[in-house]
């Protein structure tokens, strides 16, 4: 069943709208809880804590005038939602 609900991906925050957004499993499936850049062949494509994947972003923000706000606020805004993804999620 379809939903319209949009995914995001539990590693890096990229929403994933088209099917080569999302990443793949080791049998060429399709992830659901991961992008393409964070998670291909059924595992992740790089090594990094919660702290790195934030300073990536923020490196993203930068480069592209900052559609999440001032780094301040992006940082903020990050700190808080990636503790809740998947992939950061303490148990």
């Amino acid at each position: 069943m379809m939903t319209d609900e949009m995914k995001f991906c539990q590693s890096c925050g990229m929403p994933m709208e088209k099917e080569e957004d999302f990443g793949t499993e080791r049998d060429g499936s399709r992830n659901e809880d991961y992008c393409c850049y964070c998670y291909k062949d059924g595992s992740f494509t790089g090594d990094m804590t919660m702290e790195d994947m934030i300073r990536f972003n923020l490196k993203f923000n930068e480069e592209n005038g900052n559609p999440f706000g001032t780094q301040e606020e992006a940082e903020k805004m990050m700190k808080s939602w990636f503790p809740t993804l998947k992939r950061w999620k303490q148990s």
